[in-house]
C-alpha cells in the first residue's frame, strides 16, 4: 500500500465513522494498521473510533500501539488519558494527560507564532 493509498483509507474510514457508517470504518482502520503497522496515524483513527463506539479494549490497544510509535505525540497522549479516565484508573489519566500538557507546551515553545497570543 503507498502513502497515499494509507492516507486515502484513513480519510475514508474517518468519514465513514463521522457519517455513522462505523464498521465499515472498523474495517478500513484495520486492513490500514494490517497493511501499514507503522502508521500512528492509522493506529490512533483506530483509538479514536474504538473509543467513541465504548470499545475501551480495543481503543486501548490500538492506543498503546501509536503511543510506541511516537510516544511524545501531544494528541495521542490525549487519547490515552481519555481511555484510562473512562476505564477508571485515574492514576494512569492524570499521566498521560500530564504527557500531552508537556507536549503542548513543547510546541508552544517550538512554535510561538502559532499561538495566539505567543511568546514570539
Amino acid at each position: 500500500m503507498t502513502t497515499d493509498e494509507l492516507q486515502t483509507l484513513i480519510e475514508d474510514a474517518t468519514f465513514d465513522h463521522a457519517t455513522g457508517v462505523s464498521d465499515a470504518a472498523l474495517d478500513k482502520l484495520t486492513r490500514a494498521t494490517t497493511a501499514a503497522p507503522e502508521s500512528f496515524e492509522a493506529w490512533h483513527a483506530l483509538a479514536e473510533v474504538n473509543f467513541s463506539l465504548r470499545h475501551l479494549d480495543a481503543a486501548l490497544a490500538a492506543a498503546e500501539r501509536a503511543h510506541a510509535l511516537r510516544p511524545g505525540d501531544l494528541f495521542i497522549n490525549t487519547t490515552l488519558s481519555r481511555v484510562w479516565m473512562e476505564r477508571g484508573d485515574k492514576a494512569k489519566a492524570e499521566h498521560f494527560g500530564a504527557q500531552a500538557k508537556i507536549g503542548s507546551w513543547k510546541d508552544q515553545l517550538a512554535n510561538p507564532d502559532n499561538y495566539s497570543g505567543g511568546m514570539g
